[in-house]
């Protein structure tokens, strides 16, 4: 079963009128669906960054991209999978051995201890295996709804949004939400969008906010979004409507 965001009333931005009990204006989510239409076309092989094999793979791999690149992530994780290939390997880790592995992704004691937790939560509660229901998920050391929904999504094919730093900004600049916390912005998103979308367009949000919508300038210039992006910073004409069609 598709993990849900936790229920919330939707109105896809905070203070717009809904249509209808608990859904968000019409126009607005017409609006975001051809967003996730025009980033269909644009980022067509929109993926999941991190090399993985495994469901638990994709979990440490995650674990460690907090607050560095996947670039860098994908270049420790070779030998380190290959060190630790289950999740025992992990649990019963030398600590020095395993900082070692993951010292150029940043944090590293801390996302060590992580590590280890998770290892060690997989082989009480889950016989070594990654389960693959949010809730489960969430309560492993270091393991949060983005993780979550990453490995959900991209390990399981159950359709998940995650919400990081790209997607946060694009959904604000988009207009879909006003929301800083990442559960709010999930939720505003998952009342735009129907759900079997909800994995791919989390690539295509981040493919766009790394390639074009960038944090501090972004390229709106080249961007396909600027006739349903209200900050778009350059505007384009909205092409003719045929007599007779709707708008």
């Amino acid at each position: 079963m598709s993990p849900a965001p936790p229920a919330r009333p939707a109105t896809g931005r905070a203070g717009a009128a809904a249509d209808g009990p608990g859904r968000p204006p019409v126009a607005l989510v017409r609006r975001a669906r051809r967003v996730n239409r025009a980033l269909a076309v644009r980022w067509p092989d929109a993926r999941c960054e991190l090399d993985f094999r495994t469901p638990l793979e994709l979990l440490v791999a995650t674990v460690l991209s907090a607050q560095t690149t996947d670039v860098r992530v994908n270049q420790v994780t070779p030998a380190l999978f290959a060190r630790y290939p289950d999740a025992a390997g992990y649990a019963g880790a030398d600590p020095e051995e395993l900082e070692g592995l993951i010292r150029p992704t940043g944090f590293f004691r801390a996302k060590a201890r992580s590590l280890q937790g998770l290892g060690r939560a997989l082989v009480e509660r889950f016989d070594g295996e990654v389960p693959p229901r949010l809730e489960d998920l969430v309560i492993l050391p270091g393991v949060g709804r983005k993780t979550a929904n990453v490995v959900l999504g991209d390990a399981f094919g159950v359709p998940g949004i995650t919400v990081d730093t790209h997607v946060g900004r694009l959904a604000r600049r988009l207009g879909w939400t006003t929301e800083d916390d990442p559960v709010k912005v999930e939720q505003d998103i998952a009342a735009l969008i129907p759900r079997p979308e909800w994995t791919l367009l989390s690539h295509r949000l981040i493919f766009h906010g790394r390639r074009t919508c960038h944090a501090r300038k972004p390229d709106c210039a080249s961007c396909p979004l600027t006739r349903d992006c209200p900050s778009a910073l350059v505007r384009v004409p909205a092409p003719p409507v045929p007599a007779g069609d709707p708008a």
